[in-house]
């Protein structure tokens, strides 16, 4: 299969690649760092510039899927309104520039990968939440929402379209968990506000092998949440950073220290939802992770 990736040089995209590349399908990245060609072996590079794709580029293969992770990192400090807006237009004009290229393009993908997140659900209390949940009415929930609509009409083209809704991801080369390791390995562990938020973490490995199964399965369409069966609450999560690297759990940081510090940001660490990936259980996608002792175990001993 031909797949054209955005976004591909990010924390998914990088492992993402590396595994559909050693399952025989060829690559196409458009990316605004042509020089990232390098960490690559057998992956063709496009440059873009996030918001126009007048066609293919110069690639001799038809398209057969597009994978659309493109977004700048909402994990980006601090939330001003300059980065506010410019999370939301690296997300619309990418959707909307893929959809202007599948217009025009003869023949058409088949196929449509949008990425979102699990901030579409909003904040949650302790119920699990599934793909029937509607959404939030927050910044990061509204985000979401128009972030999965950038894309949506494809759909009226005749592409197979699915959307992924991404927990948090768990890996030791970036995203939230150095951050969240850090001050344990500080003696300062415990944890932020109440705890009781939830986590709906997953591996790495998972994520982009669920990623792969549903790009490969041909009745896979609509949303999906990405995020392992047993979400956590804060609390939970952090006593097993704590027990996997055998340091004290004893530090609690009060909500409105990180309010004070993050401003509107510390919602990303003291709100959250237990968000459960109903619709991949039912197609019988296997986690190599379902704990989240087993993902800890994993990634911080290979650290």
């Amino acid at each position: 299969m031909n797949i054209l990736i955005t976004g591909g040089t990010g924390l998914i995209g990088r492992p993402l690649i590396r595994l559909l590349v050693s399952s025989g399908h060829h690559i196409v990245v458009l990316s605004r760092n042509s020089s990232k060609q390098s960490i690559y072996p057998n992956v063709e590079f496009q440059q873009w510039d996030g918001q126009n794709v007048t066609s293919w580029g110069s690639s001799e293969y038809k398209v057969d899927a597009v994978i659309n992770l493109a977004g700048e990192n909402i994990g980006s400090f601090p939330w001003t309104k300059k980065r506010k807006r410019l999370f939301r237009e690296s997300r619309l004009k990418a959707g909307s520039a893929l959809v202007n290229a599948i217009r025009s393009a003869q023949p058409r993908p088949s196929i449509f990968i949008q990425a979102s997140a699990v901030g579409f659900y909003g904040p949650r209390g302790v119920e699990n939440i599934d793909e029937t949940a509607g959404s939030g009415i927050d910044y990061s929930a509204g985000l979401c929402t128009e972030w999965e609509a950038s894309s949506a009409d494809v759909e009226e083209m005749g592409l197979r379209r699915i959307v992924i809704r991404t927990g948090v991801v768990l890996d030791k080369n970036g995203g939230v968990l150095p951050l969240m390791a850090l001050p344990v390995r500080l003696f300062a562990g415990g944890r932020l506000g109440t705890g009781n938020q939830g986590i709906p973490w997953i591996h790495i490995d998972d994520e982009v092998n669920a990623i792969k199964f549903l790009l490969e399965n041909d009745s896979a369409r609509g949303v999906y949440n990405l995020s392992a069966p047993n979400p956590v609450s804060n609390s939970a999560f952090m006593k097993t950073i704590s027990i996997m690297i055998k340091r004290p759990y004893w530090f609690h940081v009060p909500h409105k220290v990180i309010r004070f510090a993050l401003g509107e940001m510390s919602t990303l660490l003291l709100d959250g939802q237990f968000m459960v990936p109903s619709r991949l259980l039912d197609s019988e996608f296997k986690f190599r992770y379902e704990t989240v002792e087993l993902a800890l175990q994993n990634i911080l001993n290979r650290v």
